[in-house]
């Protein structure tokens, strides 16, 4: 009897232990935001959530407030929808709120790289030299040559009438942009490999398009992979396309290349230096990769579709980029040498910022997230305060809480490519009752978290649109096409395609 009783109270415990991990017996304490499991043990909301993050979120602050915890897939996690409480949020030091558990745990799952401590710092440091200030002016002009490379080499000189052509726009978008930014980034084929500069080109040519054929089916698994809700056969499909990306990527065929960008040589020699093995730092290249051009080419496609269908836009734009390459001493004209757009000319593009902002706003869905290290106390802008629970997520979901929100952003839906410009073409400030904010948009996230790269792509973005409308006659072919709805399964993962 003895033993049958105390296997009885083992299975009980197991199944206690299983009913408690699953979140069943978690209840509210006293000063936590209100606190919300749903029906589901474990799962909780994650069906909801992934569905439509922006629905159920506005349904969730309707319900509690702008302050509520719910479970997703295992986590807790707390969303403060108040634009106003942001700041003490990503300000807060990383003892408290920490980025880089969450990042981590997901590096892992969707790019098999296991990360190091010095990584953000490596990161940072890179970006920081590379892609700002003086190094910015190198990697926007690579971007400038990649992308002439990979949009005009059908074109034959001199030809003043040129038949049309028809393409997905999404489709050539994304193609253009990152097969461009790809070759910027990772390199060109050695001149002396093939024999004459148009074999090497052609080989870059032919290379990129076969990175991005591959990269486009492992993007598009991406969502449901870093969520962990992958069917048996696209697991083992994913599983195949990042083998695919650590050879295509490593660190022995990176450097076969010409021309490859600091960012990446200093981040990969970093890791080499810091004893992290070959067959890692190939899975750290293909984490660039993503994080590098995952977001741009769709974020191009946004842009020059809003452009397209409201002529007004279209108009401003092309007349200011006439006029800052007409400034330079440059034209476009049959048979002239290419345009060279800089960095410095894009500097003087307002009305352009403006619209790639106003994209941005529209179609970008980043969320932030913070792993609680420690009970901590949290004050809101309105007063209240609440205890986070150690162990928990915070996060911020900014596209609901600040850039749809119609106080700050009359007419949120609608496209107003002038919208961040006051009438004398200087930056708007925007208000919610009559408080200025200081995050009008966040879509590179803020605080730990910014986006590093973020000028960078901006500049791939307005460089692709000014190249755009500098070499050709554009037009949609169903002027009538409604735009496209938003796909709410990449919310978090950056543009929304």
């Amino acid at each position: 009897m003895a033993i049958w009783i105390a296997v009885l109270c083992t299975l009980l415990a197991i199944v206690l232990g299983g009913l408690h991990h699953l979140g069943v017996f978690r209840r509210r304490r006293p000063n936590e935001p209100p606190l919300d499991k749903g029906y589901i043990p474990w799962l909780g909301y994650a069906l909801d959530f992934r569905k439509n993050s922006s629905e159920f979120l506005q349904k969730m602050q309707r319900k509690h407030g702008d302050i509520f915890t719910v479970l997703i897939g295992g986590y807790y996690f707390t969303f403060v929808m108040d634009p106003f409480s942001f700041g003490a949020i990503v300000k807060e030091s990383r003892s408290k709120l920490d980025f880089e558990k969450f990042a981590s745990e997901l590096v892992r799952r969707v790019f098999g790289y296991h990360p190091v401590p010095m990584d953000h710092k490596t990161i940072q440091l890179a970006s920081t030299k590379h892609l700002m200030g003086d190094g910015l002016v190198v990697m926007t002009q690579a971007m400038m040559e990649n992308l002439q490379k990979v949009m005009l080499h059908s074109l034959g000189a001199g030809v003043e009438e040129r038949p049309w052509s028809q393409d997905g726009l999404f489709h050539y978008s994304y193609n253009i942009v990152f097969r461009a930014g790809y070759l910027a980034l990772y390199g060109n084929e050695p001149t002396n490999g093939t024999g004459s500069k148009k074999k090497a080109q052609e080989c870059d040519l032919t290379h990129s398009e076969e990175v991005f054929y591959e990269f486009r089916k492992y993007d598009l698994l991406f969502p449901r992979l870093a969520y962990a809700v992958l069917p048996p056969k696209d697991k083992i499909e994913a599983e195949r396309l990042k083998k695919l990306f650590w050879n295509m990527v490593s660190v022995k065929k990176t450097y076969t290349k010409d021309n490859i960008s600091g960012w990446i040589s200093s981040q990969e020699r970093d890791l080499e230096e810091n004893g992290v093995p070959e067959y890692m730092r190939d899975r750290f290249m293909f984490l660039l990769l993503w994080a590098s051009q995952g977001n741009t080419g769709p974020a191009s496609f946004w842009l020059l579709l809003y452009l397209m269908k409201h002529p007004e836009a279209m108009k401003a734009v092309r007349e200011e980029v006439d006029q800052v390459v007409k400034e330079s001493g440059q034209d476009v004209k049959p048979g002239s040498a290419p345009i060279n757009i800089t960095r410095d000319m894009l500097m003087n593009t307002p009305v352009l910022d403006s619209a790639v902002e106003e994209t941005l706003r529209l179609a970008a869905g980043p969320i932030l997230i913070r792993a609680v290290i420690e009970d901590m106390n949290l004050k809101m802008a309105n007063g209240e305060d609440y205890i986070l629970r150690r162990g928990d997520r915070i996060a911020l979901f900014p596209h609901v809480a600040i850039q749809m929100d119609p106080e700050i952003h009359p007419e949120p839906h609608t496209f107003k490519y002038n919208r961040f410009l006051n009438p004398d073409g200087t930056k708007k400030d925007f208000y919610k009752n009559g408080k200025k904010l200081k995050y009008p948009t966040m879509p590179w996230g803020a605080g730990t978290s910014i986006c590093p790269g973020r000028f960078f792509a901006v500049n791939e973005m307005k460089l692709f649109v000014a190249l755009m409308l500098l070499y050709y006659d554009v037009e949609l072919v169903n002027g009538e096409e409604e735009i496209p709805p938003i796909n709410t399964s990449r919310w978090g993962f950056g543009d929304v395609c």
